[in-house]
């Protein structure tokens, strides 16, 4: 049997487990970018750090570490999945631009600046006002670029996503999130985002959570499917992929630490509402990690050509990590 077509997540925060792992393989994924951390800590992110250690050694059949670009061909031959790790804000790191370095020899690829809100380096989406990139922001990107982190603008705001672009001399990303055009939540991106994370030869990956979705959960794979399409008009074929956001078998409380952290009182819905607090209903057509397949027949079946649907499925990944990921000779 021939091998299946290079699949690659852009993003997954699930409760791991050796039955998730197993979805994934079943569902030919070949690597996934698998949230870190959202508000922790140093401290807290070395922990997080270990339980993946923990879990590579326990589940070492099914998973490996992914700390170069190469690693995921690697992991494809060993017919595992490879594990990227990101951090969805920029706390890992503290006030301390020495973390950075620290963080990506560890085995941290991608960091957001932002998590909805102002952070040290950036401001958040759900911000009134949009101060952009801060003094510590500037330098933190510099330093980013010089060690091979990617720079993630999913959940910061405009002015800051352009600030980053322009200031970053490697490819920025927006590693989960949808059109604008296609729904406005507001954690999508504007048109001139989109074309922005094009020139600078970044990645969009298409999110999959039913928040950022036109009909939420009754989005169909054909309207997906289309947006992607419409997207790839804009952007070009080499600049999309996907990140689905799939968070699988998290209880309600994980969803309020990543509205909530430690930052507020009162209880924040973030896309949510109190009428419609908890996670929204899973989309018929990608319920777990084994319908992957569904999304390659959608996009042959939207008139996307084999070398096309490989491209989004994952080789577009694999190409952005390689410009992206890897350190700058000394």
């Amino acid at each position: 049997m021939s091998k299946q077509m290079l699949t690659i997540d852009g993003l997954q925060y699930s409760n791991w487990s050796r039955e998730i792992f197993q979805q994934m393989r079943e569902g030919g994924l070949d690597a996934v970018h698998a949230t870190l951390v959202y508000h922790e800590n140093t401290r807290e992110t070395l922990s997080r750090l270990g339980e993946w250690n923990r879990r590579f050694e326990q589940h070492h059949d099914l998973i490996m570490p992914v700390r170069e670009p190469g690693d995921i061909a690697r992991a494809r031959a060993a017919g595992k999945v490879g594990i990227f790790l990101g951090a969805q804000n920029c706390s890992p790191i503290e006030d301390d631009i020495d973390m950075v370095a620290v963080m990506r020899r560890l085995g941290l690829l991608i960091m957001q600046l932002t998590y909805n809100n102002q952070s040290l380096l950036a401001c958040g989406c759900y911000e009134s006002e949009d101060s952009g990139i801060t003094r510590f922001g500037r330098q933190v990107i510099r330093e980013m670029n010089r060690v091979g982190m990617v720079i993630d603008m999913s959940h910061s705001a405009e002015r800051s996503t352009l600030e980053a672009i322009e200031l970053s001399e490697r490819p920025v990303i927006i590693s989960h999130a949808n059109p604008e055009f296609f729904h406005p939540a507001k954690r999508n991106k504007s048109n001139r985002v989109l074309a922005a994370i094009a020139e600078c030869d970044g990645l969009l990956g298409f999110s999959a959570y039913p928040f950022h979705l036109k009909d939420g959960p009754d989005c169909t794979l054909e309207a997906y499917c289309e947006m992607i399409a419409r997207t790839v008009d804009l952007m070009g074929i080499d600049h999309v992929g996907l990140g689905t956001d799939l968070c699988q078998a998290q209880p309600v409380a994980v969803l309020e630490w990543m509205r909530n952290g430690r930052w507020s009182k009162e209880m924040d819905y973030g896309e949510g509402s109190a009428s419609n607090a908890g996670w929204p209903r899973p989309l018929p057509w990608l319920r777990d990690s084994r319908d992957f397949p569904n999304l390659i027949n959608g996009l042959r079946q939207r008139g996307f050509d084999e070398g096309e649907v490989e491209r989004i499925m994952g080789r577009n990944w694999v190409a952005l990590l390689e410009r992206a990921a890897t350190p700058v000779a000394a």
